[in-house]
């Protein structure tokens, strides 16, 4: 029977939940995710898991952080200046937003302070620092073209 490795693009359900059991995420009932062993599309835990299933396993793991959604990072909070924010921009607390780093790298944020002259970012993924589980169900591995 053949098993997913590195290079084959695979279509799978999968739910992540973070450790108390809330989904965070699921293609379940919805469009199943496509994407490619080794191509750094998923965080390395849940590739990793795939990687060796055959079509039509199911399997449950759970994910450290470092292998998921990386560890919480403390420099990853900063103030911004309110005078460096787009007029239209009215922060809240918890009010999540794209910006751009000073190396030029797009990045999510999330609002968690409001001042009267700035705010306080963190850039961290949600995630960051946390285990989570997910069940995978490998649907298939998609056929690639045939070498001439």
């Amino acid at each position: 029977m053949q098993k997913a490795k590195k290079g084959d693009r695979v279509k799978v359900n999968y739910t992540g939940r973070s450790e108390d059991g809330t989904v965070f995420e699921s293609s379940v009932g919805l469009i199943p995710l496509v994407f490619t062993i080794g191509s750094d599309e998923v965080v390395q835990g849940f590739e990793d898991a795939v990687t060796g299933m055959h079509p039509g396993e199911k399997k449950t793991v759970k994910v450290r952080p470092e292998d998921g959604f990386g560890m919480y990072d403390e420099d990853l909070i900063f103030e911004v200046g309110k005078d460096e924010l787009p007029d239209d921009f009215f922060p809240q607390v918890g009010m999540d937003f794209e910006m751009v780093d000073e190396d030029g790298e797009e990045l999510s944020a999330t609002v968690i302070e409001v001042n009267d002259e700035s705010i306080l970012v963190d850039a961290n993924a949600p995630l960051a620092g946390k285990a989570v589980v997910y069940e995978i169900e490998l649907l298939e591995i998609i056929p690639g073209k045939k070498p001439r």
